[in-house]
């Protein structure tokens, strides 16, 4: 699970990637409109995972884990022409975006507007990323079009559906709306996913509150399909990264904040992107792993190896409260919680999952 973290220069979006991270990259001025891109993988808080690990000490434990790219250069204007080369290949790569809004002031860091104004830079870019995708859209249809016209009966089966969905797409752009809000199919987003078209993918708007704690809805208002707002004191939070865990929970009190920006704005990337957790427990190793919301067993199955989900006959299911409940396997055998799921059972967020397979 890859996200973006994107934003004017000057948004506090490195200062966010710092405070999500626990990194300590430079930010401001400096690095403002230059195109560079920062990576690092973090472990997903949770303590089901630690409360698992009490209870079997595995020599080994694993936490779910998403990776966050900060990725620099975005600016005013960039959409004009779209966006090319290993630039738009990061952006592409992203499944989404954590789009860092400045919601400050501070005059010792300017600002690409003049003025602080978090709901025009939100727009602002919103529209960046859609005259982006209009581009590519066009580009496509035309040659699409140029296709058809030169091969007349010969042209591939699938060209005029594409073009149907194409321009389906330019006019939803074209009222500056995200192609999010469309009803695509999964097989018609992986035919598109190679063009990397940004507006498909959902959006965590994070304001950059700065110092001071306030209501983010004070600040922006946005209901933008796919998308979800938060507001984080980005400077603090940053710098509340570097701390030891105690002294982290005295300045977290003094400045009225009840969760640190890693654990929330990763329970927000899981909720944007419809992902929870299942378990592997055992002596070996606690391992939790990501799929999709409605996953069925065999596809979870597939997210531990492709060849459990090939081979797959039954999933040994446990829910994580009952087995906390029971105290143990055998508590939750007694009491007939311990269950045989087969190809049809949906994973339900927290199971602890077995797989037999043929080997």
């Amino acid at each position: 699970m890859r996200l973006g973290i994107i934003g004017l220069p000057n948004s506090g979006k490195t200062t966010i990637f710092n405070a999500l991270t626990g990194q300590t990259l430079p930010t401001g001025a400096a690095t403002s409109g230059q195109f560079e891109v920062h990576t690092a993988i973090v472990n997903v808080p949770d303590g089901r995972v630690d409360k698992l690990k009490a209870m079997y000490n595995p020599r080994k434990t694993v936490y779910a884990n998403v990776t966050y790219a900060d990725i620099g250069g975005l600016d005013k204007g960039i959409g004009q022409g779209g966006l090319k080369g290993q630039f738009r290949t990061e952006l592409g790569q992203c499944e989404a975006f954590v789009h860092v809004v400045r919601a400050f002031e501070d005059d010792t860091v300017p600002h690409p507007y003049l003025t602080v104004d978090p709901q025009r830079d939100l727009e602002a870019l919103d529209g960046e990323f859609t005259l982006s995708d209009l581009v590519t859209v066009e580009n496509r249809l035309e040659k699409l079009n140029n296709e058809m016209r030169i091969k007349g009966k010969n042209v591939d089966k699938n060209v005029p559906a594409e073009i149907e969905l194409m321009e389906t797409f330019k006019v939803q752009l074209e009222a500056e709306k995200p192609l999010y809000a469309l009803d695509i199919s999964e097989d018609e987003l992986k035919g598109i996913r190679g063009y990397g078209l940004l507006t498909t993918k959902p959006v965590l708007v994070v304001a950059n509150l700065g110092d001071e704690a306030k209501d983010v809805h004070s600040v922006l208002k946005y209901d933008r399909a796919g998308s979800v707002l938060v507001g984080l004191q980005g400077k603090i939070e940053a710098e509340l990264s570097q701390l030891e865990p105690d002294d982290a929970t005295m300045f977290m009190q003094e400045y009225g904040i009840t969760e640190l920006s890693a654990a929330k704005v990763i329970r927000l990337s899981y909720e944007l992107l419809s992902i929870q957790s299942f378990f592997t427990v055992g002596e070996d190793e606690v391992r939790a792993w990501s799929v999709r919301i409605g996953a069925t067993a065999p596809e979870a199955a597939g997210a531990i190896h492709s060849d459990l989900q090939k081979g797959f006959i039954r999933a040994e299911v446990m829910a994580y409260d009952d087995l906390i409940a029971g105290g143990s396997e055998a508590a939750l055998k007694a009491t007939g919680k311990f269950r045989l799921e087969g190809k049809e059972y949906i994973v339900k967020n927290g199971d602890i999952v077995h797989i037999r397979h043929n080997a």
